[in-house]
């Protein structure tokens, strides 16, 4: 468990980023690049993306020292995500270039660079040699062009969608209730907001010290935990995914269901619509038991199904999300993932 300590300064000076932040966006969708299986949300991106980075072409080869300082789990170099993210892709390019040639030793030395061709130019880039920086932006600038300007209204259009319901959360109960509902895995107790899972199996905790707390949305960001900086002496930023809906709201162009998530998982979401077990669901759907089950799993961590578990069996029930989804609507108002129903018992986690 990570626990931020917070003071009554800290409150004052925490705020939500303006809009998504293009270099956190930049190394979380290199990360989902190469993740196994994919937020269904995701899924048309990464293919094309995937098609246009093959292996060995001369595009992988331009944006290859970008994707081996940014592995898709673990550690990855603080650097690479600079405060002044939040005012562009320029001012965060700039950032990047203009990093302190102690910190970039420090930094990538925690790195395990497997990929022997690219250990001499990730070994001047420690040094800070100026070859190896122009190299670093050249593969930042290509990935970015690549993968991310194709998507970025996408990107902004969710991000935007998803900050006017935590101001509404801000609006309603101030940042105790933002940060209460900022993820499943977290809360805000007295003057600590508790994160169970944050990418460390270890006890720790961050003292603001009266620095605030930058709260940044993330279209690319995994769902399953928040992110924080490796090191707290940098001003702190709190990363967390976006709401579901955020996401649907952004993909009002995929109005038919099984063009944004396919037949098969269309017809189980269908099923799910009067409730019941993970193997009534497989009967009416038509499929195996296990297909069901992986199905019913993605549209959980969609936001589509609501599941509780009862001793051995999980009943899965869709949530007004994934109804308003099945009924064709195309922006649904925030807080509208809420049950159908009275809301079962939270499943244990």
């Amino acid at each position: 468990m990570l626990r931020i300590r917070f003071t009554a300064r800290d409150l004052a000076l925490t705020r939500l980023a303006p809009t998504a932040d293009p270099m956190w966006e930049l190394s979380l969708s290199m990360h989902q690049l190469r993740l196994p299986g994919a937020n269904p949300f995701l899924e048309g991106w990464k293919q094309s993306t995937a098609r246009r980075l093959q292996p060995y072409t001369p595009l992988r080869g331009e944006v290859a020292l970008g994707l081996t300082l940014s592995p898709p789990r673990g550690y990855f170099p603080d650097f690479l995500t600079p405060y002044d993210g939040v005012h562009g892709f320029e001012a965060g390019i700039d950032a990047v270039t203009g990093t302190d040639p102690q910190r970039l030793n420090e930094e990538i030395s925690q790195l395990t660079v497997t990929d022997r061709a690219l250990a001499p130019v990730v070994d001047d880039l420690r040094r800070g040699t100026a070859p190896a920086m122009h190299a670093l932006e050249s593969s930042l600038r290509a990935y970015h062009e690549t993968a991310i300007a194709p998507v970025w209204d996408r990107v902004t259009g969710a991000v935007e969608a998803d900050r006017a319901r935590r101001m509404k959360d801000l609006a309603d109960g101030g940042w105790a209730k933002l940060l209460d509902n900022l993820h499943p895995e977290a809360r805000f107790r007295d003057d600590t907001f508790e994160i169970d899972k944050w990418g460390m199996n270890v006890e720790a905790e961050l003292d603001l010290d009266g620095r605030g707390l930058l709260i940044i949305p993330s279209y690319f960001k995994e769902e399953r935990q928040l992110m924080v900086l490796a090191d707290t002496a940098l001003p702190p930023v709190l990363l967390y995914p976006i709401d579901p809906s955020a996401r649907l709201s952004s993909h009002g162009d995929h109005s038919h269901l099984p063009a944004l998530i396919g037949q098969t998982r269309s017809r189980v979401l269908e099923c799910a619509v009067t409730g019941g077990s993970t193997s009534a669901i497989a009967t009416r759907a038509g499929i195996s038991l296990p297909a069901a089950s992986k199905h019913l799993d993605v549209l959980h961590r969609a936001g589509l199904v609501h599941r509780n578990r009862t001793q051995n069996t999980v009943h899965h029930l869709v949530t007004g999300l994934g109804l308003g989804l099945l009924n064709g609507a195309t922006a649904l108002s925030p807080g509208s993932d809420a049950p159908t129903s009275a809301p079962p018992a939270t499943e244990p986690r």
